[in-house]
C-alpha cells in the first residue's frame, strides 16, 4: 500500500480514529500534529517535485525525514526542541501506519529508528520578590486593558498556571462562593483546583463585573471579547516589564516570559517558611 490514496487514508485514519477517538488527544496536540504534517508534506512535495496529493508513504522514508529535520533547524531556524516535537508526530504516525498496514513496516521501522536530538537545557530562571511585585504593580488599573493585565498577572503568579490554562479560563471556572479557587484545565486533559490568596480573590471580584458574565465567556478577553492568545499574553507581559523596569532596573536586563512567572511561583513557595 504505497499509493497517494493510501497515504491520505492513513493520515485521515491517524487523526480521526487514533488521535481523536482512541487517545482523546487535546485540540492543542491535534493542531501541533497537523502543523507538523503540513510542514512535512510541503517540504516533501517541493523536494520531490510533486504535488502533496501525489505523495506516497514510500516517499516519507528515513533519508527524507532526516533532511526535513535538518531543514527545520537550518532553514526555518527551529530549535532542537521543536525539531523533536515534529519528529514525535511523525514517529507516532509511522507506528500507527505499521499497525494498520503491515506492508508499511519496513519504511516505518527505519523512521522509528531516528532518535530525538539532544540539546542543552537552560537553567530555570525566576524573579525575585522585588521584581515580581514591581511587575504586579506595573499595569494601569484605570484602563480596561490595564485592569485585565493586572488581574491576569496576579492570577498567573498565584496559581503558577500555564498560559494555555489561563487563556482557556472561563467564568464557570472561577469559584468564589464558598471557597476561593480556580478550576484549571491543563495539558493531557488534566484538571486541578488551585486555591486563591485573599488579594487575588479581591482582584477577581473587582474584575468580573467588567466582562461578559456568561459562564462560558473568557475571564481574560481581548477587546473583541475573545480569549487572549498566547502571543497576546506575551505581548502584554513585555509592556508591563518595560514599565516595571523603570522602578526595578534589574528587570531591564531580564528575559521574562509567562513560564518565568510559573517558575517564580514554584521557587517562592519553596522559599516560604510554610512549605
Amino acid at each position: 500500500m504505497t499509493t497517494s490514496t493510501a497515504l491520505a487514508a492513513l493520515l485521515q485514519d491517524f487523526f480521526q480514529r487514533r488521535l481523536i477517538n482512541e487517545r482523546g488527544a487535546s485540540a492543542h496536540t491535534i493542531a501541533s500534529y497537523r502543523d507538523s504534517f503540513a510542514l512535512l508534506l510541503g517540504y516533501a512535495a517541493q523536494r520531490l517535485g510533486r504535488t502533496p496529493s501525489a505523495l506516497t508513504l514510500a516517499d516519507l522514508d528515513a533519508p527524507l525525514i532526516l533532511t526535513f529535520l535538518d531543514h527545520l533547524e537550518t532553514d526555518r531556524g527551529n530549535t532542537a526542541r521543536t525539531r523533536n516535537l515534529r519528529l514525535t508526530a511523525i514517529r507516532s504516525f509511522m507506528h500507527h501506519a505499521s499497525l494498520r498496514d503491515p506492508t508499511c513496516l519496513p519504511i516505518a521501522q527505519r523512521v522509528l529508528a531516528i532518535s530525538p536530538k539532544r540539546f542543552d537545557r537552560t537553567a530555570l530562571d525566576f524573579l525575585t520578590r522585588e521584581e515580581i511585585h514591581a511587575l504586579l504593580d506595573a499595569a494601569d488599573r484605570d484602563t480596561w486593558s490595564g485592569h485585565r493585565d493586572a488581574v491576569l498577572f496576579a492570577v498567573l503568579y498565584n496559581t503558577g498556571a500555564r498560559v494555555s490554562e489561563l487563556t482557556r479560563l472561563c467564568n464557570a471556572d472561577v469559584l468564589l462562593d464558598r471557597s476561593s479557587a480556580l478550576h484549571l484545565h491543563g495539558k493531557g486533559r488534566k484538571e486541578r483546583i488551585i486555591p486563591l490568596w485573599k488579594n487575588t480573590t479581591a482582584q477577581l471580584r473587582a474584575w468580573l463585573p467588567r466582562i461578559d458574565p456568561s459562564p462560558d465567556a473568557p475571564v481574560f478577553p481581548n477587546r473583541a471579547g475573545k480569549p487572549l492568545t498566547r502571543s497576546g499574553v506575551e505581548q502584554r507581559l513585555r509592556v508591563a516589564i518595560a514599565k516595571a523596569s523603570q522602578h526595578c532596573p534589574s528587570l531591564a536586563t531580564r528575559r521574562v516570559t509567562p513560564h518565568t512567572i510559573r517558575h517564580t511561583t514554584a521557587m517562592h513557595l519553596l522559599q516560604s517558611p510554610v512549605i
